[in-house]
């Protein structure tokens, strides 16, 4: 049987296509409506929608032709117990990710690192559930920032760790940025090792930049929200 799992993030689209649980292929799109015409073929398959930047209202009417899709929100019923204070804010992509996690180490604390647009900590309990976690500023945020909450800092970006020592003002902007963001990635991990020995599972479109500064063993899961997804469209399929 054939599935289609839409991911919408802030800054991308991603396409998961699969043969039942087994991902065939990915595809990334720059916005919903590019993936709704290149996928118009699944019209007929079942196909969850997940996503932090669209409305339900907006993905209806972007997706109106898929005959049996489910638009992941806060009422949908997912394999994993959700221990979340406020779930009418909490991103689908969040919660998609714990699902995956839960479903590759079931019975385990899991923390996911979603290195992206934010940078987000997660834990799903050995008793499957979702807790909850963290959120801090994501690389190009950091950048961002420095430049439009000051006068005469420039904009800078950069993906490669810099030496810890900036002879220049780009140069001390992107140790700033970059090494600031390893020894928080490494700080916190190591705060949820001592209080929950977690595996460690890493995702995000950042995350490559980083995973190689980290010093505690990590899973590399960059299809994790995918995975997630999934497993939740299997959960509600009979619905669809």
């Amino acid at each position: 049987m054939k599935y289609l799992v839409i991911d919408a993030g802030n800054t991308s689209v991603k396409a998961g296509f699969f043969e039942d649980t087994r991902l065939v292929k990915v595809k990334r799109y720059g916005s919903a409506y590019e993936a709704a015409a290149d996928t118009g073929a699944y019209a007929d398959t079942p196909v969850i929608l997940a996503s932090v930047a669209h409305s339900e209202e907006e993905l209806k009417a972007i997706f109106a032709g898929f005959r049996r899709k489910i638009l992941l929100s806060p009422a949908t019923p997912v394999p994993l117990k959700n221990a979340y204070e406020s779930r009418e804010t909490l991103g689908y992509d969040r919660l998609a990710a714990a699902v995956g996690a839960n479903g590759r180490f079931h019975d385990r604390n899991c923390l996911i690192v979603d290195i992206g647009t934010a940078v987000k900590y997660d834990l799903v309990s050995a008793e499957n559930a979702f807790v909850g976690g963290v959120i801090s500023p994501g690389r190009k945020m950091r950048f961002n920032a420095l430049h439009t909450f000051t006068k005469k800092l420039p904009l800078v970006d950069a993906t490669d760790i810099p030496a810890l020592v900036g002879t220049n003002t780009e140069a001390c902007l992107r140790s700033g940025v970059l090494n600031g963001m390893v020894a928080e990635l490494n700080g916190m991990i190591g705060s949820y090792q001592e209080s929950y020995n977690p595996v460690v599972l890493l995702c995000g479109g950042d995350a490559p930049h980083f995973e190689t500064q980290i010093k505690y063993p990590t899973f590399a899961a960059p299809n994790l929200v995918l995975e997630g997804l999934i497993r939740i469209l299997l959960y509600n399929v009979a619905e669809v």
